[in-house]
C-alpha cells in the first residue's frame, strides 16, 4: 500500500499510518523485549545518522562551491536530520526504562516527546528554509543577478534522493516492526528530506539548464520544498501533541476492543471505555456488566480473562483496567 501522496492525501495517509501502527504490529505477530527494542532502535538510528553525515558534508560543500542556494538549505535539512538522530538515541534509551516509584506507568512519554521535539526542529528548519528562499526572491525581483549554480550541486541533490529515500523505507519497516513513533517520526523526516532533495534538483536543474533569466528556480524550489516541510512538521506535531495531551486511541481501535471485549461469554455491555497511548503501547480502561449473584472470586476472573483477550491482541505491555459492575 502506498502511504504517500501530495497534497490533501499526504495528511489522511499519514495520520493513519501513524495511528494504526500499533495494530500493525499485533498483525505480524511481531514481539520483543525493550532491551532488544531499544538495540534495533539504536541501529535503525545509526544508519540513518551515518547517511545524515556524509550527506550533510557533501551538500554543504556542493552548496558553497556550486553557488546554490537550493542546496545550502537541503544541506541545513540535513543537518536537522542528524540532529534528530542524536534526540532519538538519547530519549529511546529513557523510554525504554521499566517502571519505578516515580512512574507507575512507566517512561513510555519520552517516545511521544521526542517525536514532538522532532516535529519543532523539522518546522524551525522549514522556516528559516523558506525565509531565505523568499529573501533571494524578493532580491531577484528587485534586479539583483542570481548566480546560476554549478553541476556538482545538482549532483549532491541527486545522490541525496537515492540515499534519503532508501533511509526512509529502511526505517519505515523498522518502525512497524518495533511499533516506535520515535523512529517512525524520524523515518518521515528522511522522507521530507528526499522529497527536499526532489525539489532541489528541479530548481538547480531548470537553473543550469535553461539559462541566466531562470537561475531564480533556485531559491524557488527551496519556498516549495520548505513549505513542504511545513507541512511534514505541523503532522507530526499534532499527532505528538495529542498522545502527550491523553487523545484517545482511533474509533476503529476503540470499537475493536469493545467488540473483543462483548465477544467473551457471560460479558454484557461493555462500555465508559477510556483509551490513550503510552509511548508505543496502549492504556485501556472500561466497565463491562456481569450477574450480581455470582462470586466475588468468578468476578474477578472474569475480569482477568478480559485483561489477557486485550493484552493478547495488543501487547504484553498493555495497561488494561477492568471494573466489573451488576447487571
Amino acid at each position: 500500500m502506498n502511504y504517500f501522496s501530495f497534497g490533501n492525501g499526504f495528511a489522511l495517509k499519514f495520520n493513519n499510518l501513524y495511528r494504526f501502527d500499533s495494530l500493525y504490529l499485533m498483525e505480524s505477530g511481531y514481539l520483543c523485549s525493550a532491551m532488544e527494542r531499544c538495540k534495533k532502535i539504536y541501529k535503525v538510528t545509526l544508519v540513518g545518522g551515518a547517511v545524515n553525515v556524509i550527506l550533510l558534508l557533501f551538500k554543504f560543500v556542493a552548496g558553497i562551491v556550486g553557488h546554490s542556494a537550493a542546496m545550502v538549505a537541503d544541506a541545513i535539512h540535513s543537518l536537522s536530520d542528524f540532529v534528530t538522530d542524536v534526540i532519538v538515541l538519547v530519549f529511546v534509551r529513557i523510554s525504554g526504562k521499566p517502571e519505578d516509584k516515580s512512574h507507575d506507568y512507566g517512561h513510555g512519554k519520552y517516545e511521544t516527546l521526542v517525536m514532538t521535539i522532532i516535529g519543532m526542529a523539522l518546522l524551525a528548519v522549514a522556516i528559516g528554509i523558506v525565509y531565505s528562499g523568499m529573501t533571494k526572491i524578493i532580491a531577484w525581483a528587485n534586479g539583483t543577478q542570481l548566480e546560476a549554480p554549478g553541476m556538482l550541486a545538482l549532483w549532491a541533490a541527486l545522490l541525496s534522493v537515492l540515499l534519503k529515500e532508501g533511509v526512509y523505507r529502511y526505517s519505515m519497516v523498522k518502525a512497524r516492526q518495533l511499533n516506535s513513533q520515535a523512529v517512525e517520526a524520524n523515518a518521515w523526516h528522511h522522507r521530507s528530506d528526499a522529497l527536499s532533495s526532489i525539489g532541489t534538483a528541479v530548481g538547480i536543474g531548470g537553473a543550469i539548464f535553461l539559462g541566466q533569466r531562470w537561475t531564480v528556480l533556485d531559491p524557488i524550489a527551496s519556498v516549495i520544498v520548505g513549505l513542504f516541510i511545513v507541512k511534514v512538521s505541523v503532522d507530526l506535531l499534532r499527532n505528538g501533541i495529542g498522545d502527550l495531551m491523553e487523545q484517545s486511541l482511533p474509533d476503529v481501535i476503540e470499537d475493536e476492543i469493545l467488540g473483543l471485549v462483548a465477544s467473551l461469554p457471560d460479558v454484557v455491555e461493555p462500555h465508559e471505555l477510556r483509551t490513550r497511548r503510552i509511548g508505543n503501547h496502549y492504556a485501556i480502561e472500561l466497565h463491562i456488566l456481569m450477574d450480581g449473584d455470582i462470586p466475588l472470586r468468578e468476578a474477578h476472573d472474569k475480569a482477568s480473562e478480559v485483561e489477557d483477550l486485550l493484552r493478547e491482541r495488543y501487547g504484553e505491555e498493555t495497561h488494561v483496567v477492568v471494573h466489573v459492575e451488576p447487571k
